[in-house]
């Protein structure tokens, strides 16, 4: 399925975590590599740039943390970033330039591309959120099945077993979910799409696409 490879997803030039998608095809391929990659690219940082605290976590001296947000290693928050209140950051997680992660929002096995918005109660794990993606409130990425088996991405007529357990979605470039929404394992948003509020998404949504339901998926109209 070429919409859900990472070249057409992403560009990769904006976040900090380019290289781990090298030599891989597709965006959950990255998951299981977050950790080990985070540990190895924070020791590379410059102390200049960024303060490291104790457990393997990297802030940008920029970057604006809330006193009260929790913050688990190993983390890189990046330059401009926001962590606000309540922000409960779980561990394996790259917060892009200029990002913001909200008010009780939770991040798990993450990459915020640069300039994503998560910023009120959402949930996002095991998920790749692409550049200028935004999250709207209450919205989640839902990770595990309701019958744990192994997460499996449907396309139109086309199927992609991920051999994983956990898999949240992947969120294209400038993506927008709607406040409410729950995107199921597995989901994956094309490029510039638009997903209505209180939709509950599954399977793999066009690049350039308005989805209003599972049986109403439109093309954007200039």
């Amino acid at each position: 399925m070429k919409e859900c490879k990472i070249e057409n997803l992403y560009n990769v030039n904006e976040t900090i975590a380019k290289d781990i998608f090298e030599g891989c095809t597709y965006p959950w391929e990255v998951l299981p590599k977050i950790e080990e990659f985070i540990i190895a690219l924070g020791k590379t940082l410059s102390k200049d740039e960024y303060i490291e605290k104790e457990g393997n976590i990297w802030i940008a001296k920029t970057a604006k943390v809330a006193p009260t947000a929790y913050i688990a290693g190993p983390a890189i928050i990046g330059k401009d970033a926001e962590v606000r209140h309540c922000a409960f950051i779980r561990g394996k997680a790259i917060v892009g330039e200029g990002a913001v992660v909200g008010n009780s929002t939770e991040l798990k096995n993450v990459i915020l591309f640069n300039k994503v918005q998560v910023p009120h109660y959402n949930y996002v794990g095991d998920s790749i959120l692409g550049y200028k993606s935004h999250m709207g409130a209450g919205s989640i990425t839902s990770n595990v099945k309701s019958d744990k088996k192994l997460v499996i991405i449907k396309g139109k007529d086309e199927k992609i077993e991920t051999g994983r357990k956990k898999v949240g979605a992947m969120i294209g470039d400038e993506v927008e979910v709607g406040c409410g929404s729950i995107l199921n394992p597995g989901t994956v948003v094309g490029r510039n799409s638009n997903i209505y509020p209180l939709s509950s998404v599954r399977g793999v949504v066009p690049e350039n696409s308005i989805y209003k339901n599972k049986n109403e998926i439109v093309e954007k109209k200039d």
